[in-house]
């Protein structure tokens, strides 16, 4: 499945350029970043627990037609969630945190020069993870085996945005479709958990 998604998401973009360079269509590109609310899901998504993030990086926009384009990014985007914890008196605060190098591929539906309805895939690679704690025994910092985690994330993704000029408002949901464990001790904690993210972004034209 992952080899799929990945040979489809790369498809897409051979297809773009190859849109691009016969027709000669316009396009533009620039730096994207955003305010992430991440958690993680089983069979229902729990928002009870929301991690704050972030994501930053590049976009490009290419038309493909009087209303729509394709639009890639290549972003650093930051995924995982929160818990809090009480023992006696004590309590304190957890974050699983998981730092990815993501690629969406949005097909971008023009309605009018100020609104963008845009849906695509992403597919993302795991670069770090780690999980932190403060709270009443203090703070810690731990590292997680990657060979523990998936390598690769992937899901869908949809989303609004408002344009005013060359700067776009919008906000995006991230579905994750891959499992995050991959070994036994993981899905011991983790169990079938796959990412959640809720994004608030400001995409800026160059």
């Amino acid at each position: 499945m992952k080899k799929i998604i990945i040979t489809g998401v790369f498809s897409l973009l051979s297809l773009v350029s190859f849109t691009n360079q016969s027709q000669a269509q316009e396009f533009r590109s620039g730096i994207k970043g955003s305010f992430n609310l991440s958690n993680l899901y089983t069979d229902d998504i729990d928002d009870n627990n929301l991690r704050p993030g972030f994501s930053i990086g590049i976009f490009k926009e290419n038309q493909i037609g009087a209303s729509s384009a394709i639009q890639t990014e290549l972003l650093f985007s930051t995924k995982g969630n929160r818990s809090e914890y009480r023992t006696g008196p004590f309590d304190g605060e957890a974050k699983f945190n998981l730092n990815y190098l993501e690629l969406p591929v949005m097909l971008d539906l023009k309605a009018g020069d100020a609104l963008d309805i845009s849906f695509g895939p992403y597919v993302s690679y795991l670069i770090s993870a780690n999980v932190t704690t403060e709270g009443d025994f203090g703070n810690s910092f731990s590292e997680i085996d990657r060979d523990q985690l998936n390598a690769f994330d992937f899901g869908l993704s949809g989303g609004l945005g408002l344009n005013f000029g060359n700067t776009e408002l919008g906000a995006r949901y991230n579905m994750g479709l891959s499992e995050i464990a991959d070994s036994d001790n993981a899905r011991t904690i983790l169990g079938d958990a796959k990412n959640s993210v809720i994004q608030f972004y400001i995409a800026l034209g160059l």
